[in-house]
């Protein structure tokens, strides 16, 4: 048992230890994250710290963010060879992987229709998001069409989602939806609501899995050493831990 009224650091539970983070942008210089090679070598070394084990990076791909799969793989690769060229004998690196965060608009359903996707975490599933205020005029459709196509979609970062209410997150969960969550938003990084939301979350067993959505070197800190976590938070993490 944890102490009780005692407040805990993420890096401190055990949750990432030998984890999974399955979303990031630590892909620099393609989207609103990372800006340079030397800030994602610097997060790669806080998730060593972490005890990481997969550290997928999930750039942003969107109508207004309109990067190419293939050119993304490009860039993954330079940052892989760059990293594997820090690894000291006997120092565990992070496994790298490319995914994507796909925003649900025109671009995203044109390219389902055309382009083989990335998926992230597991081999068939997607990571998907929506604006944070407004849903897409036909998500249910297109949700139907990234099963339809053989994929199963993850959506990030629902509790940070203003137009959802707790009916529409049980419709989700019910209709197969797979739900991320953000780290951070345990924190209350995002605002009051997005912390109750995700506790909320938690506490109902709706979360499939979990990322830090780092986009600065700042923000990882703070994700890792911001001792505010408390002994329920830590006991329902510790059971979502794949």
């Amino acid at each position: 048992m944890w102490p009780f009224g005692k407040k805990y650091k993420l890096i401190d539970i055990g949750l990432l230890e030998g984890g999974t983070d399955c979303h990031s942008h630590l892909l620099w210089g393609v989207d609103d994250g990372i800006k340079t090679l030397e800030d994602t070598l610097a997060c790669l070394h806080l998730m060593e710290e972490a005890g990481i084990q997969h550290q997928w990076l999930t750039p942003h791909i969107m109508e207004d963010m309109p990067n190419r799969e293939e050119d993304l793989k490009v860039r993954f690769q330079h940052v892989c060879e760059a990293y594997a060229a820090e690894a000291k004998p006997g120092h565990r690196q992070v496994t790298l992987h490319l995914g994507a965060e796909y925003m649900m608009d025109n671009l995203f359903s044109e390219r389902l229709e055309s382009t083989p996707l990335l998926t992230t975490y597991e081999s068939e599933t997607v990571l998907v998001e929506t604006s944070t205020v407004f849903p897409p005029l036909n998500m249910d459709e297109i949700f139907v069409r990234i099963k339809e196509k053989g994929y199963r979609p993850i959506l990030a970062h629902p509790e940070r989602y203003i137009y959802m209410k707790e009916s529409d997150y049980k419709d989700l969960y019910f209709k197969g939806i797979l739900l991320q969550l953000n780290l951070p938003s345990l924190l209350g990084s995002y605002g009051d609501m997005e912390k109750a939301k995700a506790e909320w979350l938690l506490d109902h067993g709706m979360y499939y899995t979990f990322g830090t959505d780092t986009h600065r070197v700042k923000q990882l800190e703070l994700t890792l050493y911001k001792k505010c976590l408390s002994e329920k938070v830590v006991e329902q993490l510790l059971n979502l831990k794949r």
